[in-house]
């Protein structure tokens, strides 16, 4: 699937006054693969704990969080709270996998 890729840190200037906990009520810690999508891909199968991979990134990212309803096709990539990361990262549009089998 192709989707508008962006990033977001843990800082409340760009979440809510408790930027450590996600929409979900999972605890963000920097370092960790996870993003947050639109609501319209919650309803397309990008569920909580769904694993994804993103075109360009290592590793696999983990569905942790959701997005403002105004956002539409949409995930956002947490960067812990390196906002030079993030800024470098910018909006871009990528191709994405999820629910994959992850390998032991």
């Amino acid at each position: 699937m192709k989707v508008t890729a962006t990033a977001y840190n843990s800082l409340s200037y760009q979440t809510d006054s408790s930027p450590l906990i996600t929409a979900f009520g999972d605890s963000l810690k920097p370092g960790l693969k996870y993003i947050a999508v639109s609501n319209d891909l919650l309803r397309k199968g990008l569920k909580h704990n769904i694993p994804v991979k993103i075109e360009g990134l290592e590793g696999i990212y983990w569905v942790k969080d959701k997005m403002h309803p105004r956002w539409k096709n949409k995930i956002d990539i947490y960067m812990g709270t390196d906002v030079k990361a993030a800024k470098l990262w910018g909006r871009k549009k990528v191709c994405i996998d999820y629910g994959i089998p992850i390998k032991d």
